[in-house]
């Protein structure tokens, strides 16, 4: 594993983050996010993730439970987080062969699936018994689906966290309640009704003890109460919907270790790129040719661009081929600050380390 004493580790961190800080949406907040968060969680963003991932992980126990799903318009799932959700358990599988539980509202187990597919897996049908057990030949993924109403979905979380005994809980670009119990999208839509209440989920399992990453890109995603307080002074919405009795968007939860992004799959893209780097495995970073696939399966079955507010396979207003680019630009500066030689079709050479 690559050490972090080593000046290769902080460089190829701050690479990383560095990458994750550009404002490719436009939308203005993801400086101001980085600063905020700096201040209660100083240090190497995604980098720090990986670190407790491997850690984590490598303790043994149960599979790592992924949460992802945000409702647009109508309640359509938008591209972002499920994509990064999928590509987060191919690495996870590739670098430490865990299996991981990807969790979702039970109306959108078919985006889920394909989406899935898209990016290289198998979807397999999660186990009555709730125990995860190792597949020979195969690189599976385990969905499992959640209703919308508290009571079951509660119920559902309940029985997951005790029998399936998860070692890690992950979210990406899921909704957060706010401090009233209420969810929103980050211009103050009410989501009421069009998403369960997975915080419960994520509140059970870290008074057992289990480690939370969050993943978020605006404030309002489950995780992202690392930096409630900051956020009122420049996000709009944060403390006041404008809708009386509502509050603000700003979640109120805070994960263990938050990792923050302009865009939210490119957030679970900067902790796979740290991990192949820590993990000295370049096989863990995926081609950009494979996302595009993941994003395209995601549309085709029933995700929506969250800016297009459409079936366009994109991620929150970025075209698949503009996206497939910054992946391209992000893998292969990773691995050369590693290091390792890149030619010009974006394909490496042997990997070799620089301590």
């Amino acid at each position: 594993m690559l050490e972090s004493s080593s000046s290769t580790y902080q460089r190829v961190a701050a690479t990383i983050d560095d990458f994750m800080m550009v404002d490719y949406t436009g939308v203005g907040l993801i400086r101001n996010l980085h600063a905020a968060l700096q201040q209660r969680q100083p240090g190497p963003v995604c980098m720090g993730a990986a670190e407790i991932i491997v850690s984590k992980v490598r303790q043994g126990g149960g599979p790592v439970l992924i949460a992802t799903g945000f409702p647009e318009g109508g309640g359509a799932p938008e591209t972002d987080g499920p994509v990064g959700a999928a590509m987060l358990a191919r690495a996870l599988f590739l670098g430490l062969r865990t299996e991981s539980v990807i969790v979702i509202d039970e109306d959108w187990e078919e985006m889920m699936i394909a989406t899935a597919r898209g990016a290289g897996l198998c979807p397999m049908p999660f186990p009555e018994s709730g125990k995860i057990e190792p597949i020979e030949y195969l690189r599976p993924v385990y969905i499992r689906t959640v209703p919308k109403d508290d009571a079951a979905c509660h119920r559902v979380s309940d029985e997951l966290l005790d029998r399936t005994q998860p070692s890690l809980m992950i979210s990406i670009e899921r909704p957060g309640e706010n401090a009233k119990g209420l969810y929103h999208g980050l211009g103050g839509r009410p989501l009421d009704g069009l998403v369960a209440d997975l915080d419960y989920l994520f509140r059970q399992g870290r008074s057992q003890g289990i480690p939370f990453i969050g993943i978020g890109d605006g404030g309002n995603e489950l995780g992202m109460g690392v930096v409630a307080d900051a956020l009122p002074s420049f996000s709009p919405k944060a403390a006041d919907t404008g809708i009386p009795g509502r509050g603000g968007v700003a979640a109120v939860n805070a994960a263990d270790w938050l990792v923050i992004s302009n865009v939210s799959n490119w957030g679970a893209t900067g902790v796979i790129a740290s991990l192949a780097a820590l993990l000295e495995n370049p096989t863990v970073f995926h081609e950009p040719e494979l996302e595009i696939r993941s994003i395209e399966a995601c549309v085709a079955s029933g995700g929506v661009d969250g800016m297009f507010m459409a079936p366009e396979p994109a991620v929150d207003g970025i075209p698949a081929t503009e996206w497939e680019g910054l992946l391209r630009a992000l893998r292969s500066s990773m691995l050369r600050t590693l290091g390792h030689s890149v030619n010009w079709q974006g394909d490496s050479g042997d990997w070799r380390q620089l301590k």
